[in-house]
């Protein structure tokens, strides 16, 4: 089975389905039979750098006030802790998030994606760092394995892994999709949003059953004789022949 998400950084709700995703994944025996791609999708490709406005203040015009939107990341610090996760939206630090997917991609060229995108959601949401800064950046990819002064390399020369970049936003427009989170399975299959585990749990229950289909047998008995069977209410047993 295959799952391409299409996620970005700095949406919060990308880490919470991430996570349940994740969570419905470790219930399952074949866990290891399971791929996982990762799509870049900027929700804001025109974002600038960090530049001190906190998120509170990047969020006051969209909900029509200071009150609403810190109201509206207390909800989402309270339902990413409900699935294990410690947002810290209130020294959380806005920023783009380009040289993060390029990154990423790089990272894909060394099997480290998985690893640093968790990275960079923790990094993003619990400890607070521009994700958008080069030198911070080369970190969290050392952080995990990787090597320091090819990250910065990559991350200084901006034509570098553009085009992986874009051509992950040009297929979500392609097959429509227009937010994040978005999983889709096998290609047949998609699920919007940061679903419950349980929602995942059914989706992925649905799409191995496809793939694994129990085989039926042609019988070619008398169906509606039940001579000389046995079931757990007791044997039938054939007459006996003169």
């Amino acid at each position: 089975m295959k799952i391409e998400i299409w996620s970005d950084i700095a949406c919060p709700f990308c880490y919470i389905g991430k996570q349940n995703l994740e969570r419905a994944l470790e219930e399952l025996p074949y866990k290891d039979e399971i791929s996982i791609e990762y799509k870049s999708f900027e929700l804001d490709p025109g974002a600038s750098s960090y530049d001190g406005t906190s998120f509170v203040e990047k969020l006051t015009s969209k909900f029509g006030g200071r009150d609403q939107a810190t109201e509206f990341l207390s909800h989402l610090t309270q339902q990413a802790k409900n699935v294990g996760l410690s947002f810290h939206l209130d020294t959380l630090k806005p920023t783009n998030t380009l040289d993060a997917h390029r990154l990423l991609k790089w990272a894909k060229t060394n099997g480290k994606e998985k690893t640093l995108n968790e990275k960079l959601l923790i990094a993003h949401f619990t400890e607070s760092k521009d994700v958008g800064d080069h030198d911070t950046l080369a970190d969290i990819a050392e952080a995990v394995g990787l090597n320091r002064k090819d990250a910065l390399g990559v991350l200084k020369n901006k034509d570098l892994y553009v085009d992986q970049v874009r051509n992950d936003q040009d297929e979500a427009r392609r097959v429509g999709i227009s937010g994040v989170p978005f999983f889709i399975f096998n290609q047949k299959y998609a699920v919007s949003g940061a679903q419950p585990i349980g929602s995942f749990s059914q989706v992925l229950e649905k799409v191995w059953e496809e793939e694994h289909p129990v085989a039926k047998f042609e019988i070619l008995s008398d169906e509606t004789s039940s001579e000389g069977l046995c079931t757990d209410e007791g044997c039938a047993i054939p007459p006996k022949k003169s």
